[in-house]
């Protein structure tokens, strides 16, 4: 009985084996075939993300063909515009407080000079970027700029630039006749401040020339010609002013600067940056407070200046001069301060258009 039950437990096992080595041995076909023909339900549908990273900025939103340019304008980073605006802010509003000009007249020449502060940054940049196209590519902040990493050429950006200066130019066309050709003399300081910083350790001094261009032709589109012992002075404390925020701005890249060569005024202030940068910043509230003096501005001009002054001395205590993240913070906050003095003397304008008297 013994040797019956073996052999069938033989016979079965080598059954089995059998099967399994036919099994093994079907290519995907014949088990694709060997499927029963019953269907089988669908799997549910999965809703995959994309694996391309999101745009780092808004521009990149736009096609490739055109973000090179947007770019080039520096658009993304509106604080510059602002800081170009700002003293125009000052001197228009300042000038309707004097004359007494309806609200209605501000708002036109506040909105032109925004749209000419825009354009005008932007061929600002255009001409920087013609300028340093080589030097920015050996520095770490700058090279992925579209000139240095060649997406696009000098000539593009020069006919773009054309471009640029034509929409400014449609701008300043709008203004009587002494502020466009006071408006027009301004284009030589934008040309030769990209070369500034080849030749001396004050190319913020420049920049401050060409920035605070406003305060003077601010008052000349609201007036006609300019006042020049009420705007003399505003236009010096901006220019105290764009070597506060230019020099924080230009110590984001001192180390760069220094191995191509690039001179500053974060280079030549040094280790006394702060204490230089905060005797800048007083000199500049004085001289917009001693503007205001001459001009027989009221009380909320001179708040606005606290708040400015404020803001200023909050941005040079904490700034790490060291830190490329906090130079970049104090930059943009200095805007703030520009921002309260001007929010003073819309106050104050506003007032005297309502009839209050402080």
């Amino acid at each position: 009985m013994l040797a019956p039950r073996l052999a069938q437990k033989s016979l079965r096992t080598s059954s089995s084996l059998s099967t399994r080595n036919v099994v093994l041995r079907l290519s995907p076909k014949s088990c694709l075939a060997a499927r029963p023909s019953t269907p089988i339900a669908p799997r549910p549908l999965v809703r995959y993300t994309s694996s391309v990273p999101p745009p780092t900025t808004w521009v990149d939103r736009f096609p490739a063909s055109i973000r090179p340019y947007i770019y080039l304008t520096r658009v993304d980073k509106p604080i510059g515009t602002l800081l170009l605006f700002y003293p125009c802010a000052w001197s228009i509003t300042m000038a309707s407080y004097a004359h007494e000009a309806p609200l209605t007249t501000s708002l036109t020449y506040l909105g032109l000079f925004g749209l000419g502060a825009l354009v005008m940054r932007g061929a600002g940049c255009t001409i920087n970027d013609m300028w340093d196209k080589d030097l920015d590519k050996a520095v770490e902040r700058t090279r992925t700029r579209p000139l240095a990493r060649g997406d696009i050429t000098r000539r593009q950006a020069l006919g773009f630039l054309a471009g640029q200066l034509t929409v400014g130019l449609g701008v300043l066309l709008q203004l009587n006749t002494y502020s466009i050709l006071l408006g027009a003399s301004s284009l030589s300081l934008v040309t030769i401040y990209p070369l500034m910083k080849r030749v001396t350790y004050w190319p913020q001094a420049v920049l401050g020339l060409a920035f605070n261009w406003g305060a003077l032709l601010g008052w000349s589109a609201i007036a006609g010609s300019v006042d020049w012992h009420v705007c003399l002075p505003l236009y010096a404390g901006g220019i105290c002013w764009t070597l506060v925020y230019d020099t924080i701005y230009a110590h984001q890249d001192k180390i760069d600067d220094v191995e191509v060569g690039i001179r500053s005024t974060a280079l030549l202030f040094g280790e006394h940056t702060r204490p230089i940068l905060s005797a800048l910043s007083a000199s500049t509230m004085s001289l917009v407070t001693y503007a205001g003096v001459l001009n027989a501005q009221g009380a909320p001009f001179y708040f606005g200046v606290c708040l400015g002054a404020a803001q200023l001395a909050r941005i040079l205590w904490s700034t790490d001069f060291d830190s490329r993240a906090s130079c970049w913070r104090g930059f943009v906050g200095c805007g703030w301060s520009g921002f309260w003095v001007w929010m003073g003397a819309v106050v104050d304008h506003a007032s005297i258009a309502a009839g209050v008297v402080w």
